[in-house]
């Protein structure tokens, strides 16, 4: 089959590719800058040609409980916001990931705190990677650079969502979703049917068989009274996680086979500590990046490994200072690991990433 290439926003890509999927309903709520997911499906109008549900909800909190809704009945579902949209959908991320359920929740982050800027950030990294909401549980957390794997996470992480039977996110900057690129959207998959559906989910609240009072049903809650069993179901949430720390830990690395110092950057400043380090290696500074596509689970074990050869770690983020914490658990010896991230909804320069390397770490 021929390859389909467009041109689009990685918004755009993004529900496009939900389409694509086969997916059953998406829930939302306009929010800067991401509104253009709820746009292009409603000018897709996917419900006339694969059946899929496009609904705007009237809040965040609405959309993340038809999310729970929609999940606990085994279907391919969906939602959308920006930082204060998710921090909104909190409680109900944490109800489904106690309910075991798989869903997909998209974070196109912006500058904060509060209502903060409209303008791009990744200070949302401990809200997703540490587990926002309440109690002790890990969503697996995709973080995209490019508007090819805005189109492809999607799918991506309905799979792993599906497999492991936890929620999964899309973190994604300001930067990513507003963007313009060439895609290669993927073929168009069919809705499973019902009975599909429950086959591929024995667990889902899909009524009484037969009708009649008294026969087994499914029953989808987070409550548990009994503490002992609720610490059974902890117990279990954990090793359902070090299941997926084990299995599904994706990075990328750039130019470190030879590198002396390391660059770990995520999602838009991935690519733009990538032009720095071109500049680096013309003035004879050899740096290499690696870039966490999964946030969690976390590379550590990559990370702990190149930090071995390493004079010095800089850590590039659109924030305070926040993955760096997970970098310096992982640097297993006495390296220097340092800190470089703009704020309020300010994107650096390759040419101030190259000066905060050289002021950190070469001697004048």
């Amino acid at each position: 089959m021929e390859e389909e290439i467009r041109l689009m926003k990685g918004n755009e890509a993004l529900a496009h590719a939900a389409i694509r999927y086969g997916a059953d309903g998406y829930f939302g709520y306009p929010i800067t800058p991401q509104s253009e997911v709820l746009e292009t499906l409603m000018l897709e109008k996917p419900w006339e040609t694969t059946g899929m549900v496009v609904l705007q909800a009237e809040s965040e909190v609405s959309s993340i409980n038809m999310v729970y809704g929609g999940a606990a009945a085994g279907k391919v579902v969906f939602t959308s916001s920006s930082s204060p949209g998710i921090s909104l959908m909190q409680e109900g991320i944490s109800y489904i990931a106690a309910s075991e359920l798989p869903a997909l929740i998209i974070n196109v982050m912006r500058g904060g705190p509060g209502l903060g800027t409209i303008q791009p950030s990744q200070a949302d990294y401990f809200q997703a990677t540490k587990g926002g909401g309440h109690g002790d549980y890990h969503l697996i957390v995709l973080a995209p650079s490019s508007v090819q794997e805005m189109c492809d996470f999607v799918g991506l992480g309905w799979d792993l969502a599906f497999k492991y039977r936890t929620p999964a996110i899309i973190l994604a900057d300001g930067v990513v979703g507003q963007m313009m690129e060439k895609v290669v959207l993927p073929p168009q998959r069919k809705r499973l049917t019902d009975e599909e559906v429950k086959k591929r989910c024995p667990w889902a609240a899909n009524g009484r068989t037969g009708g009649l009072a008294g026969r087994p049903r499914n029953v989808v809650t987070s409550l548990e009274l009994d503490s002992a069993k609720m610490e059974v179901s902890n117990e279990r949430f954990q090793r359902t996680y070090r299941l997926i720390e084990q299995n599904e830990v994706r990075f990328e690395e750039i130019g470190t086979e030879d590198c002396d110092f390391l660059i770990v950057a995520f999602g838009s400043v991935a690519r733009i500590s990538q032009k720095a380090v071109e500049m680096a290696r013309k003035k004879g500074y050899k740096i290499g990046i690696l870039r966490p596509i999964t946030l969690w689970p976390f590379p550590t074990n990559e990370v702990s490994r190149l930090s071995e050869k390493a004079k010095g770690i800089l850590v590039v983020e659109l924030n305070a200072g926040q993955m760096i914490e997970d970098v310096r658990l992982a640097v297993g010896h006495d390296v220097r690991v340092e800190h470089f991230g703009r704020l309020g909804g300010i994107v650096p320069s390759p040419d101030e990433i190259l000066e905060a390397f050289e002021e950190k770490f070469i001697e004048k």
